[in-house]
């Protein structure tokens, strides 16, 4: 079953991908940013607001517990986790095409396989060698696509961004199963939703701090910003996204990596779109990029599979 919440999960977030793009595109970051973690925080409100009252039981589906401090605090690096990756992200994505951008974002499970490798002592057997060459190869593919429409790997800060959002996107994959799981599992066993809305809150905290630091000029100054429909269907479909994503890993038997590598699957969303309403261009190519990172995600999941 748990599966099937990853697959719903990715669908979502190829259309998450596809509106930040629509709203980011010629379009100041930071307001763009700060309105969707402003809207995400106000779906967990009334929630977290009834269970704190005792309007909401704890019976309820969407209970969300008080927590203690340490509990809150764990959540707080979360946030930071995230806002670290989005940020990245975001830039990254007004500079560059989301063909792009997508075989990209969908390398982070081979992140995670190759931190695991380095900082655990974790041994990959030859499936999961065999997904990261792939992954490997497909990134400098990628590379020549880019060069076709100017943009070199090596000298870009917009590849550098995507790339650290990247790093940072799979630190907080792991760190979500090290958040959701039982202590049975290696995990601390919080409340999904606990997880998702107060983390959703802490981040609306920060934006609102560092957007006034940005509006009185102590950060940088702010690009000139336009409403667009599509803003707030970021925060919908994120949303939606993390649900089914979090429901996912709290479910007995849940693998974070098949998790994040099912998720990862919503590149062929984003691609799909790039091609058809954006008209980005090199589609050639990138299409060939892109079935190497799939089948590199498949590599990866047979190899953990039968561990």
């Amino acid at each position: 079953m748990w599966i099937l919440f990853a697959v719903l999960s990715a669908c979502l977030l190829g259309f998450y991908d596809v509106f930040k793009k629509k709203s980011l595109s010629s379009n100041a970051v930071i307001p763009v940013l700060f309105i969707n973690t402003v809207i995400c925080s106000i779906f967990f409100l009334p929630a977290i607001l009834g269970s704190s009252a005792g309007i909401i039981s704890e019976t309820d589906k969407f209970y969300i517990p008080s927590g203690k401090l340490p509990a809150h605090l764990y959540v707080l690096g979360k946030a930071v986790l995230v806002l670290s990756s989005w940020i990245c992200g975001y830039f990254s994505i007004k500079h560059l095409p989301i063909t792009i951008v997508g075989p990209i974002n969908a390398t982070r499970p081979v992140m995670v396989m190759i931190g695991a490798m380095l900082i655990f002592g974790e041994k990959l057997n030859l499936w999961q060698w065999l997904g990261v060459l792939i992954a490997v190869s497909a990134v400098f593919m990628l590379s020549s696509s880019g060069k076709k429409e100017g943009i070199n790997f090596g000298h870009n800060k917009w590849i550098v961004l995507l790339f650290t959002g990247a790093l940072f996107g799979a630190l907080s994959g792991l760190y979500d199963k090290f958040l959701i799981a039982s202590p049975t599992d290696g995990g601390i066993g919080l409340n999904r939703y606990f997880v998702q809305g107060w983390y959703n809150v802490y981040q609306a905290i920060i934006m609102s701090v560092f957007l006034l630091l940005r509006t009185t000029g102590h950060f940088g100054h702010l690009d000139k910003f336009q409403w667009r429909w599509s803003i707030p269907l970021i925060s919908i479909f994120l949303t939606a996204a993390d649900i089914a994503y979090l429901y996912a890993l709290s479910k007995p038997g849940a693998l974070i990596a098949i998790v994040s590598m099912v998720r990862r699957g919503s590149v062929i969303v984003s691609f799909t779109f790039g091609a058809m309403v954006f008209h980005e261009k090199n589609l050639k190519g990138k299409f060939i990029d892109l079935i190497m990172v799939v089948a590199s995600m498949v590599c990866l999941m047979i190899g953990t599979l039968y561990a």
